[in-house]
């Protein structure tokens, strides 16, 4: 039986091999396309899944740690956190391999630290309170589902780009 710390990795580790199978099926040129709707962007889909999850995952459960700014920037941040809005123009945003390459490296580092963090700290309260979650179970809980959401929005964004349905 998987400890509640498991249970969380193993559904952060699930959604993120959904996420990454839909992200890797869209070709970089349609990254900053955005629909007639005008709603997103995969770009800004990607950069916010990466930023969320360093946030969620590390520095709200482990608190902030130094090489984190060499892991995701304070600018890559911004560009990608909570109240940013996507703009078509690709020239505002990081590179597709950029985005990628912290979408991953932050992943890793989550996959690397969290299996040592001490299940007994989990019903603690986050380094950064949420609205949504009162300890950082609950924030790596949020991360996985939060990761899903925006899921289910890159593949209406494929979906909208005339890309074939995909499971």
């Amino acid at each position: 039986m998987m400890n509640s710390l498991e249970v969380a990795l193993h559904q952060i580790q699930a959604v993120r091999r959904y996420s990454t199978d839909l992200i890797e099926s869209i070709d970089h040129a349609d990254w900053y396309r955005m629909t007639d709707e005008g709603i997103s962007h995969i770009a800004w889909q990607v950069g916010h899944l990466a930023m969320a999850q360093y946030r969620l995952a590390l520095r709200r459960v482990r608190g902030p740690a130094e090489g984190d700014d060499e892991l995701i920037s304070a600018d890559f941040l911004r560009v990608f956190g909570k109240g940013s809005t996507p703009v078509p123009q690709p020239e505002v945003y990081p590179c597709p391999d950029e985005i990628l390459s912290v979408f991953h490296h932050v992943h890793r580092r989550v996959m690397e630290e969290l299996p040592q963090f001490p299940i007994s700290r989990l019903s603690d309260p986050p380094e950064e309170p949420h609205p949504l979650f009162h300890t950082k179970l609950d924030s790596l809980l949020w991360c996985g589902q939060h990761e899903m959401l925006h899921a289910g929005q890159i593949g209406l964004i494929r979906r909208l780009l005339g890309a074939d349905y995909r499971w």
